[in-house]
Parts: C-alpha cells; sequence; structure tokens
C-alpha cells in the first residue's frame, strides 16, 4: 500500500533551501550525501578534478550511477592543486556554508583546507570530513571496513556498499548538526564521519547474536525466512505475534520453516505478493536491481 505524500514530507524538501553546500568528495559516499543535502533542498557544488587529473572515478565505474547520484548538482572542474584551481574553491568557499571533503587529512593539509586554515578564513563555514577511521590513516575502502565490522562472507563479495552508504547518511546528519551549532554560536562546526564507525553500527545486530548462524533473524525463527515459491524466492518478515498470526491463520499450516517451506512451494512469487497484501503481512518476492551497462556509453 502506498502512503500519499503529506505537507511534513513536502516541507522537509525545502529544509535546506538556504544552505549552500560545496563539495569536493569524489567517489560513493561524498556524492551520496550531496545527493541527499540538495533532495533536502541545498545548493550543491560538486568540485572535481578534471579527467586528465582522474577525475571522479565513479564517472568509469558505473557512469549511470554517477549520473544519478549528481542529478540536480552543479558540477564545476577544478585542478585544486594549482593555485588558480584553490583559488577558485576559494571563491566558492567565501559563500558557503559547508564544504563536504572524503579526502583523508594530509591530502587536505596539501590542499590548503585545513581545519585551521578553513576557521580561520571563512569563520562561518562548517566542514564534514567524511574519513575512513578514526584511529587510523591507513588506506581503505569500504570492502576493508565491512570485512573488519565481520558483515563479510568470503568469497562472495558484499551485494551493496554498507559502509560508504552508512556513512553518507552519518554525514548527511552530521551536516544537520553542524549547521544547528554553527546558528547557536556564530561559528563554523568541524564534524568527521568514519566509515568504519558506519560499518560497526550496522553490525550490531550481528555481533549481539541476532545474525549469526543460529540467530532468531538468521533463519531459526519460521516467521522471518527466505522462502521458494514455485518460480523463485519470497522473503517474509512476520517477526512480531500479530504478524506471525495472521501467517498462521492465513496458511492453516503449522509454524514451522518445513510447514511454511511445503507451503509457500505450492503457489508463485505473484500468488504470495497478494496473498500477503490481503492479509497485511510483510513479504516480497526476491528480485534482481535492474543492470546497467558499466561502460557508461
Amino acid at each position: 500500500m502506498k502512503i500519499p505524500a503529506n505537507g511534513s514530507t513536502a516541507s522537509a524538501a525545502t529544509a535546506l533551501a538556504d544552505v549552500r553546500v560545496v563539495s569536493i568528495a569524489v567517489n560513493l559516499p561524498g556524492p551520496a550525501c550531496a545527493r541527499r543535502l540538495a533532495e533536502f533542498g541545498a545548493t550543491v557544488i560538486k568540485v572535481e578534478p578534471p579527467e586528465e587529473a582522474g577525475g571522479d572515478p565513479m564517472r568509469q565505474y558505473a557512469r549511470a550511477y554517477y549520473d544519478e547520484l549528481h542529478r540536480g548538482i552543479d558540477v564545476r572542474v577544478l585542478n585544486l592543486k594549482t593555485d588558480i584551481g584553490r583559488a577558485g574553491l576559494h571563491s566558492l568557499l567565501a559563500e558557503a556554508d559547508v564544504l563536504l571533503t572524503s579526502q583523508r587529512v594530509p591530502a587536505l593539509d596539501r590542499l590548503g583546507l585545513s581545519w585551521d586554515v578553513l576557521a580561520e578564513r571563512f569563520g562561518r563555514l562548517s566542514h564534514i570530513a567524511i574519513i575512513g577511521s578514526h584511529g587510523s590513516d591507513d588506506a581503505g575502502h569500504d570492502l576493508t571496513y565491512v570485512a573488519a565490522a565481520g558483515l563479510a562472507t568470503p568469497p562472495r563479495l558484499p551485494a551493496t556498499l554498507l559502509a560508504d552508504l552508512g556513512g553518507a547518511e552519518r554525514a548527511v546528519t552530521a551536516t544537520f548538526a553542524a549547521l544547528k551549532l554553527a546558528q547557536r554560536d556564530g561559528r563554523g562546526q568541524r564534524i568527521v564521519v568514519s566509515l568504519e564507525e558506519a560499518a560497526d553500527a550496522f553490525a550490531g545486530p550481528h555481533r549481539y547474536g541476532l545474525t549469526q548462524p543460529g540467530g532468531l533473524l538468521a533463519g531459526s525463527y519460521p516467521g522471518y525466512n527466505f522462502y521458494r515459491a514455485a518460480d523463485g524466492w519470497i522473503a517474509l518478515a512476520a517477526l512480531e505475534p500479530h504478524f506471525a498470526a495472521r501467517v498462521q491463520a492465513a496458511s492453516g499450516v503449522g509454524f514451522s520453516c518445513d510447514a511454511l517451506a511445503a507451503y509457500f512451494h505450492a503457489n508463485d512469487m505473484q500468488h504470495w505478493t497478494r496473498w500477503a497484501s490481503e492479509h497485511d503481512i510483510p513479504l516480497a518476492a526476491i528480485t534482481s536491481p535492474p543492470s546497467f551497462n558499466s561502460s557508461g556509453s
């Protein structure tokens, strides 16, 4: 059932209507954060290197995804390793409320973007710094943080970039917090967001046993499991007692994994999604996301 848009949803799209964000963050966490800020109404300018200097690697990795992340974003090309490029960035920062970065601290220092310099030159500017880890400046990426958090199952690689996207959402929250503090204190704020901490937060259910082998949400509970339908797989998430009771009443079979497996195998996925909607049971057919041409052409 679709929920109609209401006034509060519409007003959220203008929450940052008077905010200007400048981002020099490439790859995924920074652009995903910038996109969300634009959805809240912020004016976002993305500064990225020229192609001969590497550009934003996401253009080469997945051009269609890059385009989606930069919809509504004003992309400028500046070489920040040159005096002209840095002068252009400083001109943008003079009018900005937030600087979003994903470079490591030494790289920012080399660009003249240390927090001491920013705070002195642009007093009202807040800095949201997305980094890998608070405890180390070692190189890392989504996969290393997810693996260290115990969320990887080799040899299969994760289906999504959990630390990157989780870190992006944390950076959105940090932006709202920085703006609130800047409004209160009259000066810009610096908030650091760690991808390692984002991965650790997502690891909570596993760390406390919910999704470990034999855990409640790892296949031991009949109401929260995958079941094979006649033409594919479905996901049942009848976790709360009232949902479990509806499954038992609607199916008329025993509430066990074996009984439900036999029951669901008797019909196709379309049948079961209709069945779930009629009985207000959380169930979904398992589908694959659409594929795009990775060449970007």
